[in-house]
């Protein structure tokens, strides 16, 4: 990166990102609990979007709604800032609303996500599942391995952190494919927190010792994996990633956007490298963040920016008049 483009982010795209999630997480607060799912989430997309196209950049969706044909605002390719062709070249990837089913029936965990690099820095992911694990900062490089199996794994980080596999917890999306991954981590003995939805918190509890997660395991969204893995970048922890393909469509979708080697297993800093920022705000509360709360006369909003060069990370407690 260079040192202008540098500057940009540190003293203006830093902050202005936590107002573009908690643009976000208002707008899909207002539908939490109410059981629509799609209205919650465009409302999300419109205030993200707005949001985005008043910060000075020159920025472009990596990781968004879909594809254009999919989806009409925030989808993969589209530009967004006021200064298309003249600011400082951003990629962005972004989730409006992690969680949508979360959000629709109020449950924990639900966030307005958004991460942004130089040009060229987050991989630009298919809308197609990732196999994915991941452990937080203090392990030897190379302790996990998607290689290995779940077992082997398990037991590496326990030895690694001193304590027998029962001491362990595991996060795991509760899906029926994730069956004989749940039956496996609790026959060698660790705990499984299973959850319903929101696999970039899922990976993000990793990095944090009040939440009790130690690994994170499964498949889930390849671009919710770039996600989490910027904000991994920020805070510490190691990450693997290898793209599951079903049929000839999702492999002709990453050939697409320059996937070549669809067998590869991606390293942390392959799916976000070089400076990057990652920002989060709450919808609904949760083990990272607490949600949207109205009082009379006022919301309040809860919030995390991170930048991975520095390894700051700033908690961003909003107070938003209502009247």
């Amino acid at each position: 990166m260079t040192a202008a483009a540098s500057q940009v982010l540190d003293r203006v795209l830093v902050l202005e990102m936590v107002r573009v999630t908690e643009a976000a997480a208002i707008a899909a607060s207002t539908l939490v609990g109410r059981g629509d799912e799609k209205a919650a989430d465009a409302a999300a997309v419109e205030a993200m979007r707005e949001a985005l196209n008043s910060l000075y950049m020159d920025g472009t969706v990596v990781i968004g709604e879909g594809e254009r044909d999919e989806a009409p605002m925030l989808f993969i390719g589209e530009k967004v800032g006021s200064a298309i062709g003249k600011g400082p070249k951003i990629d962005i990837a972004l989730d409006p609303l992690e969680g949508t089913t979360i959000c629709a029936t109020a449950g924990p965990n639900s966030l307005a996500v958004l991460a942004i690099a130089e040009e060229g820095g987050l991989l630009n992911a298919p809308d197609v599942y990732m196999d994915k694990i991941a452990v937080g900062p203090g392990y030897p490089e190379g302790i996990i391995d998607l290689d290995k199996t779940p077992t082997e794994n398990i037991m590496a980080v326990a030895a690694a952190k001193g304590v027998p596999a029962r001491d362990l917890i595991v996060c795991v999306l509760d899906r029926p494919r994730h069956e004989k991954l749940i039956a496996e981590l609790r026959s060698v003995g660790c705990g499984v927190m299973l959850i319903g939805d929101g696999d970039v918190a899922g990976v993000i509890a990793t990095s944090d010792p009040e939440t009790t997660v130690d690994v994170y395991m499964g498949s889930g969204g390849a671009p919710e994996g770039v996600l989490a893995c910027a904000a991994l970048r920020c805070v510490g922890g190691q990450f693997k990633g290898r793209l599951l393909f079903r049929n000839d469509d999702e492999r002709g979708r990453a050939a697409k956007w320059g996937i070549t080697d669809l067998d590869k297993q991606y390293d942390l800093s392959e799916l976000a490298k070089g400076d990057c920022i990652f920002a989060a705000t709450g919808v609904t509360d949760g083990s990272l963040l607490a949600g949207v709360k109205r009082k009379k006369g006022k919301m309040t909003t809860e919030s995390v920016v991170m930048r991975a060069s520095s390894g700051t990370v700033r908690w961003v407690k909003g107070e938003h008049r209502t009247d």
